[in-house]
């Protein structure tokens, strides 16, 4: 079978979903049923456990494993404070550091990342990082004890797509942790794209939540998403610049 393995779980499913930008929670609910994504990221600063029902944690299927993430994180002093306040609220050692102290673009700071890592790793976390597709930071992060690497795609939110191809396809060839695409996928095709890359998996939120349908948007990406890996599996065909005849052209003509 066909497992990512991320820590010590194994995942069926290399779509990651988010909670954000959503209508309502039944229609998050629904788009993650329809996924069948496994692990959703969620922003500490958006639960309140003191909420009951209303609380977004309570829409979240009990199969699904939560990744707090520490969106509102300016440097890796505060990211750990966020990732500590998540397990004490009960939300497992699962975590995503965002630190992002660029407030136009919102681009992570690697060097801050990378020193939020290494600490929140030695305090066993599961540790998954978003960063800027950068060789060296990379390799930073896999010294510094992540699990996984979340590059960005494009900028957060943007559904511009892959922007950072080539980059990204530096930390595939490179690769000494899985590599999950995050950030600014805005259609299923480009889901495809980076699992042919080769990437392990992709992390939708904005694309699926903002669709006129999002339940079947989120079902069209669970779709592309497996079509991606089975094409990675399978072995993509050469690309040339000129053609080449599928049939031969010769034989009966004689």
């Amino acid at each position: 079978m066909d497992e990512l393995i991320i820590g010590q779980k194994k995942l069926s499913s290399r779509l990651f979903t988010g909670t954000g930008k959503f209508a309502d929670h039944s229609v998050m609910k629904q788009a993650f049923s329809a996924s069948g994504s496994q692990v959703v990221t969620v922003a500490v600063r958006r639960v309140d456990l003191e909420a009951g029902h209303e609380n977004i944690l309570a829409d979240i299927p009990e199969n699904m494993t939560i990744m707090p993430n520490t969106s509102g994180a300016r440097n890796a002093e505060e990211a750990v404070r966020i990732a500590r306040l998540a397990r004490a609220a009960g939300m497992g050692d699962w975590i995503k550091i965002e630190v992002i102290s660029d407030q136009k673009y919102l681009l992570p700071d690697n060097e801050e990342t990378i020193r939020a890592t290494a600490i929140l790793a030695n305090e066993g976390f599961v540790v998954l990082p978003y960063m800027n597709p950068d060789l060296m930071a990379a390799k930073k992060l896999a010294d510094a004890g992540a699990a996984a690497i979340m590059p960005l795609g494009s900028p957060i939110g943007s559904n511009r797509g892959i922007r950072m191809t080539e980059m990204i396809r530096i930390l595939i060839e490179e690769k000494t942790l899985p590599i999950i695409v995050d950030a600014g996928i805005g259609k299923p095709s480009e889901a495809a794209e980076a699992m042919e890359m080769g990437a392990d998996a992709v992390l939708v939120n904005t694309a699926i939540a903002t669709a006129d349908d999002p339940v079947r948007m989120a079902e069209a990406f669970s779709l592309a998403v497996a079509a991606g890996r089975k094409a990675y599996l399978a072995g993509l065909g050469p690309v040339s610049q000129r053609a080449a005849a599928s049939s031969p052209l010769t034989g009966f003509l004689r």
